[in-house]
């Protein structure tokens, strides 16, 4: 059991739930494995320099918004890169003057145990795409507090131009329990292996969808309504495809086939400035691409190549000098290869 003292608050059990408050939104964090000392988390958040003093929009208003993130070592820089955009462009952040995580502002962690969900998941095309982490979006309804219905989750490759607010303010139609920028004209052949097409009982999950033809979605964009999430069970509908999944092998990628096979062709549309993905290229060669035509709120990394490892190997893509000025990373290639890493990995709320 590991305690940590910070300024402005009590004692902190860092096993424990417990809330980050970065100005107008929630910030929590589900830890999967745990630093041993205080230099740990000292040291690492060291690394980042502290980014500039926010204060409130005149435009304003009070509530709260709940934004689902994950941290690991290998991506740490980037989901800090990604606060710091949300800080920068929203119109409520009181006065903020923001490192990483701020010490003052952590309250509770919220743990996701990677043992409810290790068994289930199947290699994929790319090893990154296993990782337990990819996961816990699916736990979001489990691991937070039952008093939050709402809940928008990104990855950790992202940057927001626009204010978050927005996104978290969409309308849900009827039944509907995520909303996420889609694509209708999206061939879903390629998603899934022969042996789910050649199969008439696993093909009608597509075939059976009566308002609408199935479209592809990315998951890591994604507003979540955790009310009819929790009630409908979505969490043991994405298991039952994962156990197929490990017996038949029907499809190749990671996290995203059992959302598409639970929710295609069932999800609030959301406008798609809300997620230009596919800026990492592929996930074999991680190539460099252009942005979707038509405005930007949100750029996204998926796929293979991510900014911060193409600026550290000095080969960015154009595109990734948009993501540099909310780097908050100081420390030089050397310095991180000859002192490793060695943050929480955990789920970010903020």
């Amino acid at each position: 059991m590991v305690v940590f003292r910070f300024h402005h608050g009590p004692p902190i059990d860092f096993l424990v739930i417990i809330f980050l408050f970065i100005s107008l939104p929630l910030l929590c964090l589900g830890i999967r494995s745990f630093p041993t000392s205080e230099v740990i988390i000292s040291d690492d958040l060291s690394r980042f320099t502290e980014a500039p003093e926010y204060r409130n929009g005149e435009h304003c208003r009070s509530g709260t918004v709940h934004v689902a993130m994950t941290l690991d070592s290998e991506y740490l820089r980037g989901s800090i890169a990604a606060v710091h955009s949300a800080l920068r462009h929203t119109s409520c952040r009181k006065t903020f003057s923001s490192t990483s995580l701020p010490p003052n502002s952590i309250r509770r962690v919220y743990i996701f145990r990677e043992d409810s969900v290790i068994n289930l998941i199947s290699s994929s095309i790319r090893v990154a795409l296993e990782n337990p982490l990819n996961y816990a979006r699916n736990y979001l309804g489990d691991m937070l507090d039952p008093s939050i219905n709402r809940v928008i989750y990104l990855d950790s490759d992202v940057v927001l131009v626009d204010d978050i607010q927005k996104l978290w303010n969409i309308t849900f139609q009827n039944h509907r329990v995520i909303g996420a920028p889609e694509y209708c004209h999206a061939n879903f052949t390629n998603y899934f292996t022969d042996i789910f097409w050649s199969d008439p009982v696993l093909n009608r999950a597509f075939g059976s969808k009566k308002v609408r033809s199935p479209c592809y979605f990315n998951t890591g964009v994604m507003v979540m309504d955790l009310r009819k999430w929790r009630e409908g069970n979505y969490r043991r509908k994405i298991e039952n495809w994962m156990e197929i999944q490990r017996k038949k092998r029907i499809y190749e990628l990671g996290s995203l086939p059992p959302f598409l096979l639970v929710f295609a062709g069932d999800i609030e549309p959301i406008d798609h400035r809300w997620n230009q993905h596919g800026l990492g290229g592929d996930n074999v060669k991680g190539s460099c691409r252009k942005l979707h035509s038509g405005p930007v709120s949100l750029l996204h990394w998926s796929g293979k190549g991510k900014p911060w490892v193409r600026y550290d190997e000095k080969r960015p893509c154009p595109l990734d000098h948009v993501w540099k000025p909310y780097d908050l990373y100081r420390d030089s290639v050397d310095q991180i290869q000859s002192q490793p890493l060695d943050f929480i990995q955990s789920v970010v709320v903020f």
